[in-house]
């Protein structure tokens, strides 16, 4: 089998892609072939850190839209990703993956604190590490979670799993005539405002020369595909 072409990904997973055709909740099958795509990428022998939103559950910018304190609506919507981290952790643990979920709000009970150090030392001993709870902090999403945790562990690279194949010029589900990227550099994705991860993740990875990858999580075997080096999706870089 030929070598993966990283040694270390950051996998940003949306809460909505649990949900699967439903739109809400967690969707069993899905989460099932979401782990087998991500336990074969970690079998190849990839180490794998892991950031899910909480879309599929609670969305705290949608709930301060219509009127709630921002801060409470962001920390249930932390909550949210703690959730969605323990169903990935059991589905993972069902393919036979050692797994870790570290939260940045502590609860000791279902959860590892996340602590930097500890992080890269499971990845390091093969276990797969899932981060919960955003930055643990209101006003940030969890795109800027995963490009925070990306420079801490020293990814190589973000893997952006999501709904569509790539980065489009403008919707391509409202307009047929869209026209996808191969390639685009971040401050091209920043000046057309196009809906990758928010600016703030952008301008990060942009800071660190941290490249991201977006692409297709709904096609099987995907995940794999991205980490072996094939071209698929759109790179920002």
């Amino acid at each position: 089998m030929k070598t993966p072409a990283y040694k270390r990904v950051l996998l940003k997973l949306s809460g909505e892609s649990l949900a699967g055709k439903q739109g809400h909740g967690i969707n069993t099958a899905t989460i099932k072939q979401i782990a087998q795509d991500v336990a074969a990428a970690h079998n190849a022998g990839v180490q794998i850190g892991l950031v899910i939103g909480g879309g599929n559950i609670y969305r705290g910018v949608a709930a301060s839209a219509e009127g709630m304190d921002r801060a409470s609506a962001d920390y249930m919507g932390m909550l949210a990703t703690c959730i969605n981290a323990l169903a990935l952790q059991d589905a993972l643990e069902k393919e036979n993956i050692p797994v870790r979920v570290q939260t940045a709000i502590e609860m000791a009970e279902i959860a590892e604190p996340y602590i930097r150090r500890r992080a890269i030392r499971h990845l390091e001993k093969n276990r797969l590490v899932i981060f919960g709870a955003g930055t643990g902090n209101p006003f940030f999403t969890t795109d800027t979670a995963a490009s925070l945790r990306a420079m801490e562990i020293n990814a190589e690279v973000i893997m952006k799993a999501t709904k569509v194949d790539g980065i489009y010029d403008k919707d391509p589900v409202k307009h047929s005539d869209a026209v996808k990227f191969d390639k685009i550099s971040y401050i091209e994705v920043l000046n057309r405002g196009l809906q990758v991860m928010d600016s703030t993740a952008i301008s990060m990875c942009m800071d660190n020369k941290l490249p991201i990858i977006t692409f297709n999580l709904t096609e099987p075997g995907n995940i794999l595909r991205a980490v072996m080096g094939e071209h698929i999706g759109t790179l920002v870089h």
